[in-house]
């Protein structure tokens, strides 16, 4: 076949209505796949965004179960906690936490808090020094409540372990979470202790600083920064009262009132502290 005749050939092949109409046909099956692809790639890239986990902490199991599904989250509860910072049956503690970036469906691991508390016993108390007391509670699963304080031969030595101002023996059956008071030895004479520096300190640490200075905590009062149970613990005392300065002492047993914030703006200047009035070990992080 000579050369003009192949030419000829091809140029009535790719001009007849079968070539044009599979040319078509596959413009439109390569069309429509680009389409499919970047539908499906824009679908996968959305599947693969991350959202901050809702604070889950308080709720109950209802309200729990209906955000996660707003939020296309799973969850899972694989333990139970005592605990009477949250409501019985409602969310103790979380893991992610509040705010982590997950995608979605993610797995949420939750603890409840248990409608009946674990049972410990009460330890015996007596004879030790409040130092010692206090930390035995807080291993024991209990929890420090008011310093008692009365004339007695022994300074800062616990006389009688209380539970609601009844005397509660060594060995008996309490719940875990209970609030135990003390009553201590204030010596023959009138005791003072030095007011504690508690600017910048969050809440517990300030309790801790307050009860080893054989003094009690009052009110606490929150601002409107804090407005759930995360923010509470992040919080941290901006004011106190009595104020600190390094002459102010108070008798022991007195009471310290707290107001804490999120808001670092509030922090008064840092004092100059002298060397010779004694503070807590560690000086609060917020500084």
């Amino acid at each position: 076949m000579k050369k003009q005749d192949i030419i000829k050939d091809l140029k009535d092949f790719i001009s007849s209505k079968l070539f044009l109409k599979n040319l078509g046909i596959a413009a439109a099956i390569l069309v429509g796949g680009t389409m499919i692809l970047l539908i499906w790639l824009n679908f996968y890239t959305r599947h693969g965004q991350v959202k901050p986990v809702p604070d889950f902490v308080g709720l109950s199991i209802e309200e729990t179960q209906k955000i996660a599904r707003r939020n296309k989250l799973n969850y899972q509860i694989i333990d139970s906690v005592y605990t009477n910072l949250v409501p019985k049956g409602s969310i103790a503690e979380q893991n992610p936490k509040p705010g982590f970036k997950v995608k979605n469906w993610r797995n949420i691991v939750l603890i409840i808090n248990a409608f009946n508390p674990e049972m410990v016993a009460m330890p015996n108390l007596i004879d030790l020094p409040k130092r010692q007391a206090l930390l035995m509670i807080e291993n024991s699963g209990l929890i420090m409540g008011i310093l008692h304080y009365k004339p007695d031969l022994s300074i800062d030595v616990v006389l009688e372990q209380q539970i609601d101002g009844t005397n509660i023996k060594a060995g008996e059956r309490v719940q875990k979470g209970t609030v135990i008071d003390l009553v201590l030895g204030i010596g023959l004479s009138n005791q003072r202790t030095h007011v504690p520096y508690l600017i910048g300190h969050n809440l517990e640490d300030a309790k801790s600083t307050i009860l080893g200075s054989s003094l009690n905590i009052g009110a606490y009062i929150f601002d409107n920064t804090v407005a759930n149970f995360q923010d509470s613990s992040r919080a941290f005392v901006f004011r106190q009262n009595p104020e600190y300065h390094e002459e102010a002492d108070l008798q022991l047993g007195s009471v310290i009132y707290l107001w804490l914030t999120r808001d670092s703006t509030k922090l008064p200047p840092k004092p100059v502290i002298s060397d010779t009035i004694p503070m807590p070990e560690t000086m609060p992080s917020i500084w």
